[in-house]
C-alpha cells in the first residue's frame, strides 16, 4: 500500500463546489481518476432511500454501502497506479469513518466550506434541486457542528476554482492524513 499514489478525499455540503473542484484537481494531476461517490447512489434504480438530515434505517444502510463502494473503488484505482480524487457529501462522524475505510496512504482530506449564503446562491442557479425539504443553511449548520476537523478546511466563498486547486496542491502537509 505504501507504493500507491495518493487519494484526495473532497467533501462538503451539496453545492459547495465538490464536483467542479474535484474535476479541476484531477485534471492537474498525472494519471488521475475523478471518482464521484454519489454515482453509487444513482445506480439504485428501485428502492433508493432519500438522504435527509434524519436518515431512515434504509437510507443509513444505503449510505454506508455507497461509502464502502467508493472507498474500495478508490483503493483499487490507487493500487493500479492512479491518483484518485474521490468526492462525495461526507458529513459528521461519517468523515472519520470514511478516512478509516480508505486504507491507501497518503490520504489528503479536503473539506470545502464556503459560507452558507454562497451555497444557497449556487444552489439557486443550478438546474437540479439537491436540498428538497432542508435548506443549505440547515445542512451547513449541522455540517459545521458535527464534522470533525480533519484535513484541510477551505472557505472557498471568494476563491476561484484555480485558486482553490492551487491551495490544495500547495498545502499537502496540512491535508495529509497518515
Amino acid at each position: 500500500m505504501g507504493d500507491a499514489p495518493p487519494i484526495y478525499l473532497v467533501t462538503g455540503i451539496m453545492a459547495a463546489g465538490k464536483s467542479t473542484i474535484a474535476q479541476a484537481l484531477a485534471e492537474r494531476l498525472p494519471r488521475s481518476v475523478h471518482l464521484r461517490g454519489d454515482v453509487f447512489r444513482k445506480f439504485i434504480v428501485n428502492g433508493r432511500a432519500e438522504m435527509t438530515l434524519e436518515l431512515s434505517a434504509e437510507a443509513r444502510a444505503q449510505l454506508d454501502l455507497r461509502y464502502e463502494l467508493a472507498a474500495e473503488s478508490a483503493r483499487r484505482y490507487a493500487n493500479a497506479g492512479f491518483t484518485v480524487v474521490l468526492q462525495d457529501v461526507i458529513l459528521g462522524d461519517d468523515l472519520g469513518d470514511m478516512v478509516r475505510r480508505i486504507s491507501v496512504r497518503p490520504l489528503h482530506v479536503v473539506v470545502l466550506a464556503p459560507a452558507a449564503a454562497a451555497v444557497a446562491t449556487r444552489e439557486a442557479t443550478r438546474s437540479k434541486n439537491a436540498y428538497g425539504q432542508m435548506t443549505p443553511e440547515q445542512l451547513d449548520a449541522a455540517f459545521r457542528a458535527t464534522t470533525p476537523r480533519l484535513g484541510l478546511w477551505l472557505d472557498t466563498t471568494t476563491l476561484s476554482v484555480a485558486e482553490t486547486v492551487d491551495h490544495i496542491l500547495s498545502h499537502p502537509d496540512t491535508s495529509l492524513v497518515n
